[in-house]
């Protein structure tokens, strides 16, 4: 504790909400931006850069929304080792007065709020992109980081492809800012390009070389063009920077960000190391990714650091020997630090609410990481699915399970608020009309409430489809025909139903756990169609590539894959009909 006690706090600022979402083929919605944020305050994240109001009324709508309503929140964050206060609700903006006043705006009603302006500083963007001078570049940073500073106490700069400035005007630029009021400098690697020698070198000059440097707080921000994202940010560390900026997964542009996990346990794993110390809940790593994943249908390659599937996993019999031995032969990290469970809490067909909730807890889904009826759509799969599994129900399955529960398509959630017992989507009762005026964006539009399949070799394959329909409360059904296997055919009589031309970017199918009766989880990964031209009917699902336009995710475990599939396309489908509405019906006048 003393050697803690002497150690600087390392500052997690997370940007899974911004730079993150610019991940190509990335689309989060309101509520799945929010279920990520909170999910980051629990785990003990002390900024979260909640995106880039002034880039669309709903991207203002959404950072609004977590200052009011995740900003206050203290769950997780008391106690001993733990942070002691909210989560910073960070906006991002440009070096421009409008920009400025909407990251303000978005952000006041946070208790613990920052705005994070940036402006390039290496010849090559003041030449070709910004068309400035650099004694042009540090006015504009003067006059626009003090006007964040008037509004603001807590205002961040980062001299955008820092990695790539004159280091003597990056010192002139940051002294600008520090005078003009910025509390904190991020100094960005833009494009990968520094080895953690450069970086480390970069980091330790300006903070020896900027006029006012120990009044401010120096933060790292690594892509990972060359794959050198955290060595280059575990550099900067060593050199003096004590805010790390990092994403879930180290998602983001192109190549990535440092990603958060692989930061904190390398200061978790060496704390003699490095000068800092971190209050991050580590149990949540493993259960905070797969809802990362989940959300933005972004899959974590199975051999990733920390959080992959073969993480802690032993092949090698010299290996398995070892381990079986003393798990310290292989393993440098515990995998329930990180949230891999190894319990003897088995879960079968007649484990009741209580067995579920502590083993859900266990898995890192404790507090408020589901809600009632979050819970009460996943006991209710659980149930289901325990029925059919005589092997019993693994963590995988769980996870799975948990992933579905938040965005169901299928009708259990509302099944489940009524009986949590064994739910077909034969037998779902028909949701109650809802006019289009009242109808809550937030829910899904579409459920899928029955299912018939037809196919074989040598047959055509086909499918008849009933969709609910919650704005007209209608039941609607259709059928259609596929050449190309019984997926096609659901995904085609899908469009049909619902007038939508649709574009299948990503499809893929996975096993939960071992074994016949696992679970099959399918992704997939949409778009409107950019063809204008496709008639009502006649639009095939097929593999389309990734363009500009949103992208929207869906996911869901069955036993039956098409079944999975079925569900996960119609997953995809109402995010990208909210998506819709929520940009008709928003509006800046909405802001107060």
């Amino acid at each position: 504790m003393d050697s803690v006690s002497q150690k600087d706090k390392l500052i997690i600022f997370d940007t899974t909400l911004r730079d993150g979402e610019q991940s190509p083929g990335v689309t989060l919605n309101t509520e799945e931006k929010i279920e990520i944020a909170k999910q980051l305050s629990r785990m003990g994240v002390d900024i979260i850069e909640a995106g880039f109001p002034v880039a669309s009324p709903g991207d203002f709508n959404a950072v609004q929304r977590i200052a009011r309503e995740v900003g206050p929140l203290m769950e997780g964050r008391d106690g001993e080792g733990k942070v002691g206060q909210p989560m910073v609700i960070c906006g991002l903006a440009r070096c421009v007065e409008n920009d400025i006043q909407t990251a303000y705006d978005a952000i006041k009603d946070a208790p613990k709020h920052r705005i994070h302006v940036f402006l390039a500083t290496s010849d090559i963007h003041l030449e070709h992109k910004l068309k400035i001078t650099r004694d042009e570049c540090k006015q504009r940073i003067a006059k626009m980081v003090g006007l964040a500073r008037s509004l603001c106490e807590d205002v961040e700069f980062s001299p955008e492809d820092a990695g790539r400035s004159d280091r003597g005007f990056l010192c002139e630029a940051l002294a600008v800012a520090i005078q003009a009021g910025a509390t904190t400098l991020n100094i960005p690697d833009t494009v990968g390009y520094n080895s953690p020698a450069q970086y480390g070198s970069l980091i330790k000059h300006l903070c020896d070389n900027t006029e006012g440097a120990d009044k401010v707080t120096f933060s790292t921000h690594c892509h990972n063009d060359l794959g050198l994202a955290t060595a280059n940010t575990l550099a900067g560390i060593t050199n003096g920077a004590r805010q790390v900026e990092v994403t879930i997964n180290g998602i983001g542009e192109r190549a990535g960000n440092t990603a958060l996990e692989e930061v904190v346990m390398n200061v978790h794993t060496h704390p003699d190391a490095y000068p800092v110390h971190h209050t991050i809940n580590t149990r949540l790593f493993f259960a905070t990714s797969r809802m990362v994943e989940d959300l933005s249908g972004m899959a974590v390659q199975s051999n990733k650091a920390i959080v992959g599937r073969n993480a802690f996993l032993h092949e090698s019999g010299i290996h398995q020997d070892g381990v079986l031995k003393n798990k310290q032969t292989y393993e440098i990290i515990r995998p329930e630090d990180v949230g891999v469970t190894s319990g003897n809490l088995a879960l079968g067909k007649h484990s009741g609410r209580h067995a579920f909730k502590t083993k859900l807890e266990s898995l890192g889904y404790a507090g408020g990481a589901l809600s009632d009826a979050q819970f009460q759509t996943a006991f209710a799969k659980f149930k289901q699915l325990a029925d059919v599994k005589k092997t019993g129900v693994t963590d995988g399955d769980l996870h799975a399970l948990v992933s579905d529960s938040r965005n169901p398509s299928d009708g259990t959630a509302a099944a489940a608020a009524a009986v949590a017992s064994v739910i077909s989507t034969d037998t779902i009762p028909a949701e109650e009309s809802t006019p289009l005026a009242s109808h809550d964006i937030s829910a899904p539009r579409f459920t899928l409430k029955h299912m018939q399949v037809f196919t074989g070799i040598g047959v055509t394959p086909t499918a008849t489809v009933t969709l609910h329909d919650a704005v007209t409360g209608e039941d609607r059904m259709d059928a259609a025909l596929a050449s190309n296997g019984p997926i096609e055919a659901v995904y085609s009589v899908i469009q049909r139903i619902t007038g939508l031309s649709i574009d299948l970017l990503a499809f893929n199918v996975s096993a939960t756990s071992e074994g016949e009766e696992t679970l099959g989880k399918v992704a997939v990964r949409i778009a409107r169609s950019a063809s204008s031209s496709s008639e009502e009917g006649t639009a095939s699902p097929g593999l389309a590539p990734s363009g500009a336009v949103p992208k929207f995710a869906g996911l869901a475990t069955n036993v039956d894959i098409i079944t999975a599939s079925a569900n996960a396309y119609v997953s995809a489908l109402n995010r990208l009909v909210s998506h819709d509405e929520r940009n008709t019906r928003a509006s800046h006048k909405d802001r107060n």
